[in-house]
């Protein structure tokens, strides 16, 4: 698949406003047939006597002779802004830039624009001068930090525009203090739209593979005489949390425009995240050997439990953010500094949360791993088939097992560099490049991973009678019934869960 996003640059055109009641049904396009009428630069604009209140920047989305496409699936806008050093106009200690944003689309050349949002926003500014604050560095550029600008979840139209003024009123300290503006530059990121075909066509493929094990896994549960135990109720739960994402919803997408799919997928992706957690605790918390009573959820509360309140704390995060971006694309969290301040503590904690829980999770594969270690040194007393099915047995848990282990060590790295591939335009100084094919491969992976899981973990309905060549094996009809007795579906789900729980009858 080609690379998830492309990132577009855009110069705001100067537009001059001259009508002093400002119509909100007039928008101002940088160029085209019905273009407005330009500035080259602020100098021209103080010759002119034109003021600051009747500058409109303007920015059309995309560039001429092109289109946007519902493929693109969401745009994201970050600001960056030109601001020259002046002796008389200096920029201020923490200095606020107030932003009267408009956003409008049309779906033709000539049809009229249609609002979409209007939003008054306030951005700090974070920027840097590099040379000593003299006459000779007058006209010298500040190094800022971007601005998060706006977020829209779909690109449902063809063209969009922007229209931003900086209004100004020296009475109240609207935009005072802020330098002198040279220019208003934009990049605009959306997901390329040949990554969008590939994604979709993997959800299509493997949603139909996961519900077919799902059916075939429970209705091998339904068969048995005996009620499902924990492991095949959190196995069969985090097939269904599988099928959730999987779902191809997107498609929708294309034809409908709906602005809430991005918040939708993160839901969808927590739900999974969670469930995958707490699933690997209880399936390694089911093969320990220790006397606690297992089998009960109640049992994990103290793994399970903070599982769930990490996942709602992000959930609170994303509706905080996404969530207000439904009504308001120009808000953003990390506009103020205590939404900064918790942005940052929800993911760095998130992250060490994570780190700990793999920890944790390392710790108790250790334990399962002695335990079975202890269980092997009874093999050599057995017989041979049964020596040989128990010594199959090990092989296939200690992989299973191992494979968990580098499935958690690979969703925990995606975890952290996705959050911090989102935020690095929100930061300034952090660049990761994720191409596509960690994305399409850790999908691959969890599919993967819950199809085996459910193959591996259905119950078995092979039965070892009287019937099979005893002779074969060496082995009498009285030892094959205690064989027997270890493969019988009446009380485990499978032989490494009874093995491991001193089911097993040597």
């Amino acid at each position: 698949a080609p690379s998830p996003t492309t990132a577009v640059p855009y110069m705001s055109v100067k537009c001059i406003d001259v009508r002093k009641n400002h119509h909100k049904t007039k928008w101002l396009m940088p160029w085209g047939p019905n273009h407005c009428e330009k500035l080259k630069d602020f100098d021209e604009a103080v010759s002119r006597q034109i003021e600051a209140n009747d500058i409109v920047f303007a920015v059309h989305i995309p560039l001429p002779s092109k289109e946007m496409s519902p493929w693109f699936q969401f745009m994201l806008f970050i600001m960056q802004l030109d601001i020259a050093f002046k002796m008389d106009n200096d920029l201020k200690e923490n200095a606020e830039i107030t932003l009267d944003v408009s956003l409008a689309y049309r779906d033709d050349m000539f049809d009229d624009w249609e609002e979409i949002a209007h939003a008054i926003e306030i951005r700090k500014l974070k920027c840097t001068f590099g040379s000593p604050k003299t006459l000779e560095s007058e006209g010298r550029h500040y190094d800022c930090d971007f601005l998060p600008f706006m977020e829209i979840g779909s690109v449902a139209h063809k063209y969009y525009l922007i229209n931003i003024r900086l209004p100004v009123n020296e009475r109240k300290g609207i935009n005072v203090g802020i330098g002198e503006i040279k220019d208003i530059r934009l990049v605009g990121i959306h997901q390329n739209g040949g990554f969008t075909k590939v994604w979709f066509a993997m959800k299509t493929f493997l949603t139909p593979s996961i519900l077919i094990i799902m059916v075939w896994y429970w209705r091998r549960i339904t068969l048995m005489t005996r009620a499902p135990v924990l492991l095949e109720k959190v196995i069969f739960a985090l097939g269904i949390s599988m099928t959730f994402i999987n779902i191809p919803v997107e498609w929708f997408s294309i034809g409908f425009d709906w602005t809430w799919m991005l918040l939708f997928g993160d839901i969808r992706q927590g739900i999974f995240y969670a469930m995958l957690l707490s699933f690997w605790i209880i399936f390694c918390g089911e093969h320990m050997m220790d006397q606690n009573e297992r089998n009960r959820l109640s049992g994990y509360w103290k793994q399970v439990g903070p599982i769930a309140v990490g996942s709602f704390c992000l959930f609170i995060f994303d509706m905080c953010e996404r969530g207000v971006q439904l009504k308001n694309p120009f808000y953003s969290i990390w506009t103020t500094e205590v939404g900064t301040e918790l942005a940052m503590a929800f993911i760095i904690v998130a992250g060490i949360c994570l780190c700990l829980y793999f920890l944790f999770l390392c710790f108790m594969v250790f334990q399962v791993f002695r335990n079975i270690s202890g269980k092997q040194s009874s093999l050599p007393a057995m017989s041979k088939a049964r020596r040989l099915h128990y010594e199959g047995l090990i092989f296939r848990f200690k992989f299973l097992m191992l494979i968990t282990l580098a499935c958690a060590a690979m969703t925990v790295i995606f975890f952290i560099v996705s959050q911090v591939t989102e935020g690095h335009w929100k930061w300034g100084d952090i660049t990761i490049q994720v191409n596509s094919a960690f994305f399409t491969g850790i999908y691959g992976m969890w599919n993967l991973y819950v199809f085996a899981l459910m193959f591996l973990y259905a119950p078995s309905h092979k039965n070892y009678g009287e019937d099979q060549s005893n002779g074969d094996l060496g082995v009498s009809s009285g030892e094959e019934l205690q064989l027997t007795t270890t493969i019988t579906h009446v009380d485990g789900p499978t032989e490494v869960y009874k093995l491991a729980r001193k089911e097993a009858q040597e």
